[in-house]
């Protein structure tokens, strides 16, 4: 135990010698600090009687005066303490109680110091609850970042960017939710806990049932249910929710993750172009009041339209890689492996099909290309199990990925309600689970039975919330939008 830890402990027992409580149930307050300085003339006029409540952030004295920085969730006042006025008892218990970071309580009336500074003069005071450990030191905060993501309370105290970064974050999810109840959407809730994973690309997270004793999943997608939900008549449904891949850390990626989903009926992938643009444009206004986001050197343009480009041309343009390079697999191993690093190379030997080799170039010479918003659509079907085949080219799928910054933030296709389509893509992907690929598509017998009860048509739309709000906020790290990011465990016995 450290020795300020001490000293606070000891004015912890000397309250309570003293009678007061030092964590009352409750505070009572007539005004948050915005809105005390927000009608500073109002309240200075009226001479009526204010309480704030909030932590103490600084405390500075001189004398038998004492100025209080008090911090509420809405900004940050100035206290200003007068022996004169609390009487040497109440002025001096003060000093003897209190300490910076305590949760404090102040009633008095609206002051205007001699230097113009709004504050308010402390009539009264409470104790709301007295704090054993010291914040970190003020002008350094917290430099080391692994300390700021596993004390995230600290981190939100300290970095004024940060909580106003988070509170973005619930002003995006909040417009999406507005937006899609306005086009009369239904939110819905599907399990977490899945006896088949699916909708994705990824390696699950296992768990034991113990009353059933039966394996499950924690989901990667929601989408599999979402689209029983049209089978049983639902039209227009969506999902915020949290999903999980086991998979690595970086810093696009984290294990557990916010993922939008929803399901239109009667609808296709060009109107889910559409909403997808009309969802961030609208989610940037809300948090920014702008659509132009900077990023260091880059701003980025959020406004629709988005640019829109077929994969096969993207590859071409931007990979070098001409539409005819796709015609035989081993020419196109050949000229794709000029292009690869030594690592992306050794990946060649598994892929069995163009489509896939397609698919695997854009994702290693064209996507971190993309920095301005681009939708990027006609993904070949090898990698699009659940996406309906185009019907210009039987090769691709009615399927766009989103992306910006050189990172997909979305994925959405025309669904693919053919039962016997399915059936056989389903079979394809067995193979390739077969053949070594650890994170093929399941077989998910139940949903293939629902659609064979008749599905309509219908448009798929995904988005990685939380790289959404990088996107919105102009955060580097996925780990700075998410408020308790995963981490690995410390060591305690260390």
């Amino acid at each position: 135990m450290t020795q300020e830890e001490q000293d606070r402990l000891a004015r912890l027992e000397k309250a309570r010698e003293m009678g007061v409580n030092p964590y009352p149930s409750k505070g009572e307050r007539t005004h948050m600090t915005k809105e005390f300085l927000s009608d500073f003339e109002l309240n200075e006029t009226s001479g009526k009687s204010i309480t704030v409540n909030g932590r103490i952030r600084l405390l500075r004295k001189h004398g038998g005066l004492t100025f209080v920085q008090l911090q509420d969730e809405s900004g940050m006042l100035q206290l200003v303490v007068r022996k004169d006025e609390l009487g040497e008892e109440l002025y001096e218990q003060f000093h003897t109680l209190v300490d910076v970071g305590d949760f404090f309580e102040a009633t008095g009336t609206a002051f205007l110091t001699r230097k113009e500074h709004q504050s308010l003069l402390t009539l009264s005071y409470r104790l709301l609850a007295k704090t054993i450990l010291p914040l970190p030191e003020k002008w350094h905060g917290i430099t080391d970042i692994e300390m700021r993501l596993r004390k995230r309370y600290l981190d939100l105290i300290m970095n004024e960017d940060v909580r106003e970064r988070m509170y973005k974050r619930s002003k995006i999810i909040t417009s999406i939710r507005d937006l899609l109840d306005g086009k009369d959407f239904t939110e819905v809730e599907t399990p977490t806990l899945q006896p088949v994973y699916g909708g994705g690309f990824a390696r699950p997270f296992t768990t034991h049932h113990n009353a059933l004793d039966a394996d499950f999943y924690l989901r990667i997608s929601d989408e599999m249910y979402l689209k029983r939900l049209l089978v049983g008549g639902m039209e227009k449904v969506y999902e915020i929710t949290k999903v999980f891949r086991n998979e690595g850390i970086d810093t696009s990626h984290n294990p557990e993750f916010t993922m939008f989903e929803a399901q239109v009926a009667y609808e296709n992938f060009e109107y889910g172009m559409d909403l997808f643009e009309e969802i961030f444009e609208n989610a940037s206004l809300r948090a920014n009041g702008s659509t132009q986001i900077e990023h260091e050197e880059v701003t980025i343009e959020i406004a629709r339209p988005w640019k829109r480009i077929r994969l096969i041309d993207s590859v071409e343009e931007l990979g070098g890689l001409p539409a005819s390079t796709w015609d035989d697999l081993e020419s196109a191993k050949a000229a794709l492996s000029e292009k690869l690093t030594d690592k992306a190379r050794k990946e060649l030997d598994r892929i069995k099909s163009t489509g896939e080799l397609m698919a695997f170039a854009f994702e290693e010479i064209v996507e971190d290309k993309l920095i301005q918003p681009t939708l990027v659509y006609d993904y070949p079907v090898e990698v699009s199990p659940l996406a309906k085949r185009s019907v210009d080219d039987p090769r691709f799928t009615e399927r766009f990925e989103a992306f910006a910054l050189g990172s997909e933030i979305g994925n959405n296709y025309s669904e693919l309600n053919d039962p016997v389509d399915l059936e056989q893509r389903f079979m394809q992907e067995k193979d390739k689970e077969a053949a070594g690929f650890d994170e093929a598509h399941q077989t998910d017998h139940a949903y293939l039975e629902a659609i064979k009860h008749g599905m309509p048509p219908a448009c798929g739309l995904g988005i990685g919330v939380d790289r959404m709000v990088m996107l919105l906020t102009g955060a580097k790290n996925i780990k700075e939008v998410i408020l308790f990011p995963t981490l690995r465990p410390e060591n305690r016995d260390e």
